[in-house]
């Protein structure tokens, strides 16, 4: 069963490079340019998967939308991949705190981001 999978980036083209990574996969892919708009497609689309950047302009960055993703009963069994550009060790911390399930840095290998896609998906839990 294919997957579907929310890319959530305020940059385009990062945007567009993890759907390149991915697109071969089958998998459905929706795509959101900030935090409240990610929210309102995970609502409408409730996605296995969340690919989203720890930091965007406004209100709601990775970590907000994280922890309301895994304290929405209907949200909450989306697996959260954080992908950013801060590497220090207290932020991956941040990330994970807020729900995060795995956490990747940026610059990233499309081929590497596509195989952990797949075990991210293969490993977890089936729906209720």
């Amino acid at each position: 069963m294919k997957a579907k999978i929310l890319i959530v980036d305020d940059q385009a083209d990062i945007r567009r490079l993890v759907r390149y990574a991915l697109e071969e996969s089958g998998h459905v892919l929706f795509e959101a340019a900030n935090g409240a708009l990610a929210l309102q497609i995970a609502k409408a689309v409730k996605p296995d998967l969340v690919i989203l950047d720890q930091v965007m302009p406004g209100d709601l960055d990775g970590l907000k939308v994280a922890q309301t993703l895994k304290t929405t009963p209907e949200l909450s069994h989306a697996l959260v991949l954080m992908l950013t550009g801060n590497v220090a060790e207290k932020d991956k911390q941040a990330a994970l705190a807020a729900g995060a399930n795995y956490f990747l840095t940026k610059p990233f290998a499309p081929a590497k981001l596509g195989e952990l896609v797949r075990v991210m998906l293969a490993a977890r839990p089936p729906v209720q």
